[in-house]
């Protein structure tokens, strides 16, 4: 999904809907990018609302996603009612280089059966 001013994409998220055949009913947030200069303008949480909003429009009732220890969004995903799982340290590169924990974090969304 892409959110645009005008002309201009400002932000992305990714949402996985194929999953493995025991897990039917979850989806994940992949990835959710803002542009640096429309960061703090309510581009992700319409993003995800979106991303949200399909997951539940094709009968997922569960979300996940990740986010780095540092510099990740884990106060936005909050904010919209995700619950933190818990931490992995070093579990990815940094664009940089050194390694950078994640945090995973979980939603219950639509009709739960």
């Amino acid at each position: 999904l892409g959110a645009w001013d005008g002309k201009n994409l400002v932000g992305t998220v990714t949402l996985l809907l194929d999953c493995p055949p025991n897990q039917p009913h979850r989806a994940e947030i992949a990835k959710l990018m803002t542009r640096t200069d429309y960061r703090g303008r309510g581009v992700g949480t319409r993003l995800m609302r979106a991303a949200e909003s399909l997951a539940v429009e094709k009968g997922r009732t569960l979300l996940v996603l990740d986010t780095a220890t540092e510099e990740g969004a884990s106060g936005l995903y909050e904010r919209l009612g995700f619950t933190l799982a818990g931490e992995i340290p070093d579990y990815a590169l940094k664009p940089h280089g050194g390694l950078t924990g994640t945090l995973i974090y979980w939603k219950r969304i639509g009709q739960i059966s």
